[in-house]
């Protein structure tokens, strides 16, 4: 790619690589975005074989089949490379041609693909067969040196895969458990989800209790409305708790009120009272002089009775 892209002007060159790495950057995880950045690239440069087969794999991703496969077809007549052979086959599948695809499988240039693109090939043309209602002969298509072969390969897991779900579109279930468990064994980056379809089979349900799509729908449900005999009880504690705030509050100005009007009631009191000790001193007057009236009075008393009396003679004792 690299030779190809040195034939154009040196900021045009780097134009078509930045949007090329982009590309190759989202086409697993937002094959959107990498379409959109093929179609800058291929109308910068539609010449250059690396070019158009980037913007093929971007339009395979995003389910544009006519558009990939003129695109491949255009990168191969321009390299006379075979290796897009499989996905150009997969393309006719996808376009709703299995026979065309599963033709194919069998022109000479199956021959000159190495045993990675002789194997995707295979694959291509087992799913064939099923399109084409031939379950049966998509798993004998499948049985394979390949998928016989202990050793670990790039492309081990994803024939593995597609072996066991041949066997499970067939009603071999067993047979399909054990492919599922010996492709997940192999598959060490994860590009299948061989083992969903083992817990699947097996009956078990996983809920992710984190999903951000469900916290989203959640965020988004309407707050439901109150039933109207909830309102009136709502509405109803509403003007009782009102009801009872209010001579709370009434207290509370009587009591900011009291100490004013206590005051003057005070004083009122106290004037009132003068005049009841003074009298009580009036009164205490009168005691005492009377007291002193009565004293002399007793004492003049006394001094009669000792008048009265006949005096003792001395002699006649």
């Amino acid at each position: 790619m690299r030779q190809e892209l040195m034939s154009l002007p040196k900021t045009l060159a780097e134009d078509v690589a930045r949007n090329l790495v982009m590309v190759a950057k989202l086409l697993d995880d937002e094959p959107e975005q990498a379409y959109q950045y093929a179609r800058v690239a291929l109308r910068l440069a539609s010449r250059v074989a690396a070019v158009r087969e980037a913007a093929g794999f971007a339009s395979y991703a995003v389910g544009k089949y006519s558009e990939a496969l003129a695109e491949f077809r255009a990168a191969r007549r321009m390299t006379g490379n075979s290796d897009l052979w499989p996905v150009m086959a997969d393309c006719e599948r996808g376009m709703g041609r299995p026979e065309r695809a599963l033709a194919m499988a069998g022109e000479p240039e199956v021959q000159k693909l190495d045993r990675a693109g002789q194997v995707e090939m295979r694959m291509v043309a087992a799913g064939a067969r099923r399109d084409m209602g031939q379950a049966d002969a998509a798993v004998v298509t499948l049985q394979s040196p390949e998928l016989a072969s202990h050793s670990i390969q790039p492309w081990t897991a994803r024939l593995r895969y597609a072996y066991a779900d041949a066997l499970l579109a067939v009603g071999r279930e067993d047979e399909a458990r054990e492919w599922f468990a010996k492709a997940l064994e192999a598959d060490q980056g994860g590009t299948t989800d061989a083992s969903d379809r083992l817990a699947e089979l097996d009956g078990v349900e996983f809920v992710d209790a984190l999903d951000p799509e469900q916290e989203a729908d959640d965020g988004l449900k309407p707050v439901a409305e109150p039933k109207v005999e909830e309102a009136e009880v709502e509405e109803a504690e509403v003007e009782e708790a009102e009801a009872d705030a209010e001579p709370e509050a009434d207290a509370e100005l009587e009591a900011d009120a009291e100490p004013e009007a206590v005051e003057p009631a005070v004083e009122e009191l106290q004037s009132d009272e003068e005049p009841e000790d003074a009298e009580d001193e009036g009164q205490d007057d009168d005691a005492e002089d009377s007291a002193e009236d009565v004293e002399p009075t007793k004492a003049e008393a006394r001094s009669e009775d000792q008048a009265g009396l006949p005096e003792k003679d001395g002699d006649d004792s």
